[in-house]
């Protein structure tokens, strides 16, 4: 039995303008420029008037300087000829603001990744065994282990299931021990110690490598091959006393280890481009005043095109009115409203950054005046969303993409975020602080005898911090400071 009813509900849709605007948000100064670009080259109804000073000489087009009286008098069929519909409306529509934020695809995030012209560590090892003089079965079971080699230069990967990859692939039918000497062939390229099947191996291919009638590597290759476990956990008393060894040879010999790289494979890679960090604030102190700024690149001068608003007048204005006429209406009229939502995102973007970073200054004053992190406030999302009267989402897109440059320092504007702590007077201090005062007991520890967790704890009871061990544990893990015994130094 069918029933029919009527259902009231409240959802919350975003309009393209709010999308749009989201998506600045959380662009970054450095990528904001390439941001602009890309729209300008899209919608040719947004201009800047810098790069058209910049890249315009004077007289280079002398129908630029046609005006309005002149475009007016030309027969319809000239203007039609003057700007062709047809050559916009097959491709451009797709990437209209209207569209483009309907279809769910998230096209403005898709990049083209950028390729590098260096040699890759794979074609590195390729080009060596190309060079060595080996039969076509050997080659080919070498160009099968070079291909199974992870990222970080290891052989992972079982020889029992490399020979099925030779059978089944390539019809090639070998014995363990083929694949085992061919092994041995690549493990003697550059980097030293690629093709290792773990680590003991890898550190030891490396020391091979080195003068064998030094005692110090002869010993380096004693403990990798017999205790690298108690090397790993730092248990040099246990060497000392195995290996007969003075507190100063056993130190010699694990500079010596600690030189060996793990991961070789890494060595040889194409390194990723570090993302350059431009401030987008600067915050300066004008004899004890805090003094903010927004980085200029966060305020370009955009404008709608002049002759994008004549050309939509005249067709609006014009007394015949067919299907192509409505058509290049309609184009013109999608151009230049998304260039007026981009500028407004533009500038809203510009007015939600400086006005939630004021916000933060305000909220860290007295940290942002002296740099000292003891001064650092406990500031919560919340906080700063409340004070601004905007949605949390929007202080945190902020937050994590946005820099500040201040007299000791550029920070991420996420790091002047930090939990409450109580003290025992009741006083409540940022976690930053806590940490600030962990990180300078373990700097200055004694490094034969570094302090542990427990230790740490009963430091902090006695200045006031009533924390319990696996929150100092916690704090320790975040500043990426290992556990006491993997401290210890001889």
């Amino acid at each position: 039995m069918l029933k029919q009813h009527l259902q009231q509900k409240l959802l919350q849709k975003l309009s393209p303008q709010q999308i749009q605007f989201i998506k600045l948000l959380q662009v970054p100064t450095v990528a904001l420029d390439t941001r602009i670009k890309e729209e300008l080259e899209e919608n040719p109804a947004l201009e800047d008037p810098s790069l058209m000073i910049a890249e315009e000489p004077k007289g280079e087009y002398d129908d630029l300087n046609d005006t309005p009286e002149d475009f007016e008098a030309g027969s319809g069929e000239e203007s039609a000829d003057e700007f062709n519909v047809d050559d916009y409306l097959q491709d451009d529509d797709v990437n209209d603001y209207s569209t483009s934020y309907n279809n769910g695809d998230d096209d403005e995030e898709k990049k083209e990744t950028p390729i590098a012209i260096e040699s890759t560590f794979f074609e590195s090892l390729q080009e060596q065994l190309d060079l060595v003089p080996l039969s076509d079965q050997d080659f080919i079971i070498g160009k099968q282990i070079i291909g199974s080699l992870d990222d970080d230069g290891y052989l992972r990967r079982p020889v029992t299931s490399m020979i099925d990859d030779l059978a089944f692939s390539q019809n090639v039918m070998v014995e363990e021990e083929d694949v085992l000497e061919m092994l041995k062939v690549i493990q003697n390229f550059d980097p030293p110690g690629i093709a290792a099947r773990d680590l003991q191996e890898c550190l030891t291919l490396q020391l091979k490598r080195k003068d064998p009638n030094n005692p110090i590597i002869q010993k380096a290759i004693l403990i990798v091959e017999n205790y690298l476990d108690e090397f790993t956990r730092k248990h040099y008393d246990k060497l000392e006393k195995s290996l007969n060894l003075s507190s100063e040879d056993l130190k010699e010999v694990v500079a010596e280890i600690l030189r060996l790289n793990p991961k070789p494979g890494d060595s040889n890679q194409v390194t990723t481009k570090q993302l350059q960090i431009i401030p987008d604030f600067h915050v300066s102190n004008n004899d004890g005043v805090l003094i903010l700024t927004l980085n200029s690149k966060n305020a370009p001068e955009l404008r709608v095109s002049r002759s994008y608003i004549d050309m939509f007048d005249h067709y609006d204005k014009a007394a015949q009115k067919d299907k192509k006429m409505k058509e290049a209406v309609q184009f013109v009229k999608q151009k230049l409203d998304s260039a007026k939502w981009f500028i407004d995102a533009i500038k809203q973007r510009q007015q939600t950054l400086l006005k939630t970073m004021n916000a933060i200054m305000q909220y860290q004053y007295e940290y942002l005046l002296t740099g000292d992190e003891r001064k650092m406030r406990p500031m919560i999302l919340k906080d700063i969303a409340d004070k601004i009267d905007m949605d949390i989402s929007t202080v945190s897109r902020v937050a994590n993409s946005k820099y500040v440059q201040t007299e000791f320092g550029t920070f991420l504007l996420k790091s002047f975020f930090s939990e409450a702590i109580q003290t025992e007077s009741g006083e409540e201090v940022s976690n930053k602080e806590v940490k600030k005062i962990l990180e300078d007991c373990i700097g200055n520890e004694d490094k034969r005898k570094p302090l542990a967790d427990e230790k740490l704890t009963e430091i902090l009871k006695e200045r006031g911090y009533n924390i319990a061990r696996r929150t100092v544990a916690k704090y320790r893990e975040q500043m990426n400071i290992p556990v006491a015994r993997l401290r210890k130094e001889l």
